[in-house]
């Protein structure tokens, strides 16, 4: 089964993440079958704190990949603002 959720990046007490599909088996910060974008949550610009390849998205939610809570939160969010500050 496949997971839709965050791989932990940067560095201590600054955490940025990758949005991946991954193996629900692996570990959180194992390897990754796709990434699929980015969360900064520190990032002074709040339009540029997540970036999401919402068209791959789709596609892994359409075979059957479930995203975590947090990560379909921040889907929600991408699908509300237009296209171009995404």
């Amino acid at each position: 089964m496949v997971r839709i959720r965050l791989k932990r990046i940067g560095r201590r007490h600054k955490p940025s993440y990758r949005v991946v599909a991954v193996d629900v088996r692996r570990s959180r910060d194992g390897r990754v079958i796709e990434e699929l974008g980015f969360y900064d949550p520190g990032h002074k610009n709040p339009a540029l704190r997540w970036n999401l390849k919402l068209d791959r998205i789709d596609h892994w939610i359409s075979v059957g990949a479930q995203p975590s809570e947090t990560v379909a939160q921040l889907i929600a969010k991408a699908q509300k603002q237009p296209a171009e500050q995404v």
